[in-house]
């Protein structure tokens, strides 16, 4: 099965204070480290940020309206059907864990895990045929990704089944703060 990685990395930081995106993480960036788990169970890669970031591969079409505007650019440009979307401030997602969710995706739209009753909707499978309806939210005034959990078809999977190959569910962590990023430096 062909399946596009979709790197959601357009953020301003301004929790970090900093661009995560290009924050060491070991020998690479923390960026780079997600393209690399990510992509390690894709044939493509797409990395979705702003204009002036040169590591993206495709760009957001109107700057600082969130992940779900990322997520639009990814979806659009993709060219397969099933895309696992991760964002980069995700450096300890496994991939396991996104050829789990794959796996449960069946003829749903999109599948996520569900960790402490929460959906994690920035590390999930989506189909590329979710483009317009995104799209839809995005042009009447939606910024959330979560929106798109009431408008589509979606498999959740409780994190209880995914314990086995991530045991503290550390693949859904945001690192979004230098505390967070500190904490998950001693995590790799």
């Amino acid at each position: 099965m062909t399946l596009t990685a979709i790197i959601l990395c357009g953020g301003r930081s301004t929790r970090m204070g900093r661009d995560k995106s290009a924050l060491p993480f070991g020998d690479e960036t923390m960026l780079a480290r997600v393209t690399r788990l990510a992509g390690s169970i894709a044939g493509q890669v797409l990395v979705v940020g702003r204009r002036d970031q040169p590591e993206s591969t495709t760009h957001d079409a109107m700057d600082d309206q969130g992940p779900l505007a990322g997520l639009a650019a990814g979806l659009a440009a993709s060219t397969t059907d099933l895309n696992v979307v991760v964002a980069c401030d995700m450096p300890l997602v496994r991939p396991d864990v996104l050829q789990r969710l794959v796996d449960a995706i069946g003829d749903a739209d999109l599948c996520v895990a569900m960790v402490d009753g929460q959906p994690s909707v920035l590390c999930g499978v989506y189909r590329s045929r979710l483009a317009p309806v995104v799209q839809s939210l995005l042009d009447g005034g939606e910024r959330r990704v979560r929106a798109l959990l009431d408008c589509a078809n979606v498999q959740r999977v409780d994190a209880s089944h995914l314990r086995d190959i991530d045991p503290e569910l550390d693949s859904f962590v945001s690192v979004d703060t230098a505390d967070r990023y500190r904490w998950a430096l001693t995590r790799s």
